[in-house]
């Protein structure tokens, strides 16, 4: 069944689109089930699931962390990992320098919708993070993530996503390098992919629920 999901999913965004097989619920025996199926990019949101998985999964897999970083978590995860989704304070991205080894690409969280529950940078902050990350040798901005509001109006969605993607344009016209959009799950990966998604992070659409 993950086989049949993940390639029809990667049939529906084509080869531009990175996809992220999000395991958080699902045990190891059913993540390497994925890696079988032809997926190479796992996403996880807790730490001890994050370390459960990496040393499980194949070298050649990428795992990305998709949750809130805590400062005083980064050194058990730092070096086993591909890409953060998640970056927001610059007291993570300095534990990223003390402790890493190799480079991290990250993605800066931004709060489109400004919801009060949400994590994230305001629109306008960004670049003033940036500024304060450039001369970081382990921490490698490679584009910006955001989630839309839990909501069935397909138009607020919609926003956020080409809210992201507006962003995103003018941020590169400073900074070049800030390339990649993670935004859209398994509940709105379409709006996502057609607002430029370049990374989207699917959990049951893929995984079963």
């Amino acid at each position: 069944m993950i086989k049949e999901n993940y390639e029809q999913i990667k049939n529906e965004v084509g080869d531009d689109v990175n996809i992220i097989a999000v395991t958080k619920y699902h045990t190891v025996e059913e993540t390497l089930k994925a890696y079988e199926a032809g997926v190479r990019h796992f996403g996880e949101n807790r730490i001890e699931g994050f370390i459960e998985k990496r040393k499980a999964l194949p070298e050649d897999a990428e795992v990305h962390f998709i949750g809130t970083m805590q400062s005083r978590k980064v050194k058990e995860v730092i070096n086993d990992l591909n890409y953060l989704h998640s970056l927001e304070r610059e007291s993570v991205a300095k534990k990223i320098e003390q402790a890493g080894q190799h480079v991290v690409n990250c993605f800066i969280q931004v709060n489109v919708s400004d919801e009060d529950a949400k994590h994230g940078l305001q629109p306008q902050e960004v670049q003033d993070f940036l500024m304060k990350l450039k001369d970081y040798k382990y921490v490698k901005v490679i584009g910006l993530m955001t989630m839309a509001p839990h909501t069935e109006d397909s138009s607020v969605i919609e926003d956020t996503f080409s809210g992201l993607k507006s962003l995103q344009e003018k941020v590169a016209e400073t900074y070049p390098d800030v390339t990649e959009l993670s935004m859209g799950m398994s509940n709105d990966y379409p709006i996502a992919v057609k607002n430029g998604a370049t990374y989207i992070r699917i959990g049951s659409k893929i995984m079963g629920s």
